[in-house]
């Protein structure tokens, strides 16, 4: 076998009259592994439909060896003239492939033979896109995005079977985890040229913000350069030596130039989330919960307490009930049997995975503004929507633009840009992954860490759910759920199995008084004796009995008096009255915590008593 079996040279490529591709390569040697890692719409998806020889470049040269076969995975697959799964993967196959691989690979990947490739759900139509390409176990796959819609425990799967083949493969993937597992090559499309890495995703970032830090050291002495030709022009150094000096002259335009490119080099989004005032401790308190659809049980009997600023992920298979668990727990839906107490002074946002808050036809900008001027309010403060969304990377012509010409990865994070204006002290993220490039990802990471509210993310990202998560939920099977502290890698050390297998171990006697929901160890017999004669006391009644109107009073009044500081003349009429105001306000936010807590409190020890 030649020792490239793909090879793009010096590729060019504009598209709308914006240089996309400006001399970028690429080159795929015998079992090479390369992650092709770069901003949503820095060029990957357009780089990768090149080599498989979907898309013609203006310039440039591709090569692919005659004796190769390269099976291309698109994000959107097009199963048209297809009227069974098993016929567009034994379309797949080469002429000396047996037909049985792609019954097996269709096993495998659960897609039934003679399903109708049009009706399937999208987890279904990707799983049986990647039976058409693995099939064949070509020399060369060419991946785009391969677990967008895959739930966890086929994306465990992908990434084993991946990992046992001997083909050569380029993967574009937001799936960190992934990624590094794979990957023993990265080719960075960075401002329309490809950066070579002969080391895995593991060592990229650290590899990129080196090589960002030396360009910025770069363009500081190229502006101390420029400022030393501009001196040198104003002082008349072009008209005393006119002829001798245009070259001169030329190579300061060419260094404006230089600069011009530094300065197009792709910023940081800069988010925030605007929080609302404090919700009470107790934000979710679930007893019993059961629901069922058509005879199947999907929740069953399922009891959680989430308090305030606990991060809860939910994982599981698809068609498991995330989806539904996520609505009972958000009020948004009711169960069959059980009972749902939302706690006091709740703003919630959410961010709905199918887009479908979007209208195509909407300008950019109105999204974010109803259609009602140029300004959003961001924390209180009125900023213009084109600066708002420059903060989410787009460019300000964008704001003027339809929602439908958009790429993916810009819908997602307009859909964030709209979600994080609004004031929210409970953040529900449906797949917020999705579409978005690992520096954004990161940046929500960041963001997400220092929100001071509760969140409840549905997620098949294993890295995100680590970084984000202080417990998890996951499906047991048959409608059980179980929770366990930390993210999704302590999640699997204490099941003992991965995500769609039932726990090899499970802790006895779950103790539901956390308000994390986290799994204890039982307490002693003779700590649960003593627990068991004890019996509140007369102030200790009253006091649970008296505290929610105690609560009640202090919300109207931090409320009434949020209202009379927000009144922008009041600090101009009466100095000392808004000087009071914000100190009661204060003082009575800090009441209305200790009073909370004390409830709260006060409900376990009943729980505990009566339980």
């Amino acid at each position: 076998m030649a020792a490239h079996l793909i090879n793009l040279d010096d590729i060019h490529l504009t598209f709308g009259g914006t240089p996309l591709l400006v001399g970028a390569g690429l080159t795929v040697s015998p079992g090479e592994r390369i992650c092709l890692v770069g901003r949503n719409g820095s060029g990957k998806s357009t780089l990768l439909k090149i080599a498989a020889g979907l898309v013609e470049p203006d310039r440039g040269k591709r090569f692919v060896h005659p004796d190769v076969r390269v099976r291309y995975l698109a994000q959107d697959v097009d199963f048209t003239g297809y009227s069974t799964a098993i016929d567009y993967v034994e379309a797949g196959l080469g002429p000396l492939d047996e037909s049985y691989t792609a019954h097996r690979m269709l096993d495998e990947l659960g897609v039934p033979a003679d399903a109708d490739p049009q009706t399937l759900s999208g987890g279904e139509a990707r799983r049986l896109a990647l039976a058409h390409v693995l099939a064949p176990q070509p020399e060369v796959l060419l991946l785009d995005e391969p677990t967008n819609h895959l739930d966890l425990p086929t994306i465990e799967w992908l990434e084993k079977t991946l990992g046992g083949l001997r083909s050569a493969m380029v993967l574009i993937s937001h799936d960190r985890r992934m990624l590094e597992a794979l990957s023993r090559s990265c080719v960075w499309i960075d401002r329309g040229r490809a950066r070579h890495l002969d080391l895995g995703f593991a060592h990229f970032e650290a590899w990129r913000d080196k090589v960002l830090e030396e360009e910025e050291a770069e363009r500081h002495k190229l502006d101390r350069k420029i400022e030393r030709e501009l001196e040198w022009m104003y002082s008349g150094g072009v008209t005393g030596r006119r002829k001798r000096n245009m070259r001169r002259v030329g190579e300061m335009h060419k260094l404006r130039q230089e600069r011009k490119e530094w300065l197009s080099a792709p910023g940081q989004a800069r988010m925030t989330t605007t929080e609302a005032g404090q919700s009470g401790k107790l934000v979710v308190e679930a007893t019993g919960l059961t629901k069922s659809y058509d005879g199947r049980e999907i929740v069953r009997s399922f009891t959680t307490r989430i308090g305030r600023g606990d991060r809860i992920g939910l994982v599981g298979p698809n068609g498991a009930g995330k989806t539904t668990l996520l609505n009972m727990l958000t009020g948004q839906l009711e169960p069959d049997t059980g009972t749902i107490k939302l706690g006091t002074n709740i703003e919630m946002i959410s961010l709905d995975q199918r887009r479908a808050a979007l209208n195509p036809e909407d300008r950019v900008a109105d999204v974010l503004t109803g259609g009602r001027g140029d300004y959003v309010e961001i924390n209180g403060q009125r900023k213009h929507v084109a600066s708002y969304l420059s903060d989410f990377l787009f460019q300000p012509e964008q704001s003027r633009s339809p929602v439908k010409v958009l790429s993916g990865g810009e819908r997602a994070r307009l859909l964030l840009a709209k979600a994080l204006a609004k004031p929210s002290n409970l953040m529900v993220l449906d797949e917020p992954t999705n579409d978005l490039d690992i520096e954004t990802l990161d940046l929500l990471q960041e963001l997400l860490a220092d929100y001071t509210g509760t969140l409840l993310l549905v997620s098949h990202d294993r890295d995100f759910l680590d970084r984000v998560a202080t417990s998890v939920i996951v499906s047991e099977g048959d409608g059980e759920w179980g929770e366990y502290a930390g993210g999704y890698t302590d999640m699997l050390a204490q099941r003992g199995a991965s995500v769609g297998k039932p726990a090899k171990y499970r802790e006895p006697n779950r103790d539901q008084s956390s308000t994390s929901g986290s799994k204890t160890v039982a307490a002693p017999a003779k700590a649960a004796e003593a627990k068991s004669k004890r019996k509140m006391s007369f102030k200790e009644q009253h006091a649970l009995k008296t505290l929610p109107e105690t609560m009640r009073k202090l919300e109207a009044e931090i409320a009434a008096l949020a209202k009379k500081v927000g009144d922008g003349d009041l600090y101009v009429r009466d100095q000392t009255a808004f000087n009071a105001a914000t100190a009661r306000m204060g003082k009575a936010q800090a009441e209305l915590a200790a009073a909370e807590e004390q409830w709260l409190e006060l409900e376990m020890l009943r729980e505990e008593i009566e339980g």
